[in-house]
């Protein structure tokens, strides 16, 4: 019990470093700046005229393509694997001014985003060494050979299920307002709060949405065999717009993204870190 308790300290002493805390607040305005550009492919995607993929991987080609594009992809890496950092410490030894089922679902959710932040941080150092790659054709490509057997098509399917599971509870935390208690809201004035919960709310919900319809097109792939249905966000995207309604619907989602970009910047100021 004395190791465990001296290994808890540890990492409670390791996640509270300045430096890390610096970098992680800094990685806040990366994970912004990816979903503006993220919103922004999806407006193009919602009136047909981007070609790019419709996900953060396309947001982060773009970035590349700019002038001093691999600095700042290089910058945002570091950024975001400081946050995987943190949100693993977090997902170990945090949350611990919650009780009972909200701490473990708030320790499972740190789990869910050191995976995204690794991901992200190694897909914008990839991307930096060939802004060519394209992950959805990737994914499309693996999702051809698992359904070569009947075990992959299985576990495409769990993962499309696992993957829209996430997406609704993303839903419910935005429109429940969770978010807020992550926040130091008695530093923020009144109209700063106002401001946070309304574009916590959207932007939750819209992320949350395009990953749930992600997630069940990937189930739909598996069930009919379709690889090109697989390919993510991007093909959630471009299967939105292609619905009656979808270009309006698409649009007020991109919006949402964009509102969860400008969250993130205030949550560079305001998360509790």
């Amino acid at each position: 019990m004395s190791v465990t308790r001296n290994a808890e300290a540890v990492a409670a002493q390791a996640a509270n470093s300045r430096w890390l805390e610096l970098l992680t607040r800094a990685g806040f305005v990366g994970y912004g700046i990816v979903h503006l550009l993220f919103g922004w492919l999806a407006l193009q995607i919602a009136f047909g005229r981007s070609g790019e993929e419709g996900n953060q991987n396309g947001a982060l080609r773009t970035l590349g393509a700019q002038p001093l594009g691999r600095f700042l992809l290089v910058t945002i890496a570091i950024g975001l694997f400081a946050m995987a950092v943190w949100q693993a410490f977090e997902a170990t030894v945090g949350h611990r001014g919650l009780r009972g089922r909200d701490r473990l679902f708030e320790r499972i959710a740190s789990v869910v985003r050191t995976v995204v932040f690794v991901w992200l941080g190694w897909t914008a150092i990839k991307v930096g060494q060939d802004a060519s790659a394209n992950a959805s054709d990737r994914q499309e490509a693996l999702s051809a050979r698992l359904m070569a057997s009947a075990g992959g098509r299985w576990l495409i399917g769990l993962a499309g299920l696992v993957l829209a599971a996430v997406g609704i509870g993303m839903v419910i935390y935005g429109l429940r307002k969770k978010f807020e208690r992550n926040l130091k809201t008695g530093q923020m004035t009144a109209r700063t709060r106002t401001l946070a919960r309304r574009l916590g709310m959207s932007g939750y919900a819209a992320r949350g949405a395009v990953l749930t319809v992600a997630g069940l097109l990937i189930v739909v792939a598996a069930v009919r065999y379709d690889p090109e249905q697989a390919r993510g966000l991007d093909a959630a995207l471009r299967t939105l717009r292609d619905q009656s309604y979808g270009p309006v619907l698409l649009t007020v989602m991109a919006l949402g993204i964009v509102a969860f970009g400008v969250y993130c910047f205030l949550q560079s100021r305001y998360r509790r870190v």
